[in-house]
């Protein structure tokens, strides 16, 4: 999945945006970041509707974020499933479908609608491309989303998973160290040493913590699948990694979800 999701930025910063913490502008650039452009559309007719109310084409996300603060909404939640795991989704299956396909979603609060990107990229080469990012706007149903944690269920899991993990991926010779890793995990660090907002304005303490703890996990799960097995030779040991990895995969992403949430949730508890 996603280090970042581009729904995690939407979410955060749209937050803000309807809550009077940033201005138009402040929030477009930061969930843009660097990408191209993002334009807001509907689905074809064929798809069973869809689209943002009031528009007839694509539009910029000043003039969508207006549209969904005119029509009631008042926070945006974040839905990160994967197969198998329907996580903060509500349905329809349309919607569904395309959020799983996409590996993630913004489902706005106080409205009947959902936003699923499709990100096209274009250049001569990996480090110079063109990207842009279209949100497809459709009609969800009002329902609680699927298996999100509180910000405390979500702190412990990952504390719990991350322990029983690292003494199995330390033993298969596969937990965040050597030669491959460390020019991540450095990486890392100096993106946040260098003072990038984890999240927007309006967030409490601990969702900036859990946020961070997530995306750290869910970097050093990405490097253990994707470098090499490390000391885990045997199909045995492969299969014993695979199966340490994926609970924690799954922990991490409902953390993640807590956290880009939690602005929502704290607005409607006080």
């Amino acid at each position: 999945m996603l280090f970042e999701p581009r729904s995690g930025r939407l979410a955060a910063w749209g937050n803000a945006l309807l809550a009077g913490l940033v201005s138009p502008d402040e929030a477009v650039s930061s969930i843009v970041g660097e990408d191209a452009v993002h334009r807001v559309v509907g689905v074809p007719p064929a798809k069973r509707g869809g689209g943002l109310p009031g528009e007839s084409g694509p539009v910029g996300l000043t003039l969508a974020l207006g549209r969904l603060r005119a029509l009631g909404v008042s926070g945006l939640r974040v839905a990160l499933p994967a197969p198998g795991h329907p996580l903060g989704l509500s349905g329809p299956p349309e919607f569904n479908a395309r959020a799983l396909e996409a590996e993630e979603a913004v489902v706005a609060v106080g409205a009947a609608l959902g936003l699923v990107p499709e990100v096209t990229e274009a250049g001569p080469a990996p480090g110079d491309l063109h990207v842009s990012v279209t949100w497809h706007c459709l009609p969800v149903r009002e329902a609680p989303p699927a298996d999100v944690p509180s910000l405390g269920e979500a702190e412990r899991e990952l504390a719990e998973a991350l322990r029983e993990a690292t003494v199995v991926l330390t033993r298969l010779d596969v937990a965040g160290s050597g030669p491959v890793a460390e020019p991540a995990l450095s990486a890392y660090r100096a993106r946040a040493e260098a003072g990038r907002e984890v999240l927007a304005p309006g967030y409490p303490p601990r969702a900036v913590r859990v946020l961070a703890l997530a995306q750290r996990v869910d970097l050093l799960v990405s490097l253990a699948y994707e470098h090499g097995p490390g000391g885990a030779v045997a199909a045995s040991e492969m299969a014993a990694r695979a199966e340490a990895l994926r609970p924690v995969e799954r922990v991490a992403r409902r953390a993640m979800v807590a956290a880009y949430n939690a602005a929502v949730e704290e607005r409607e508890r006080g």
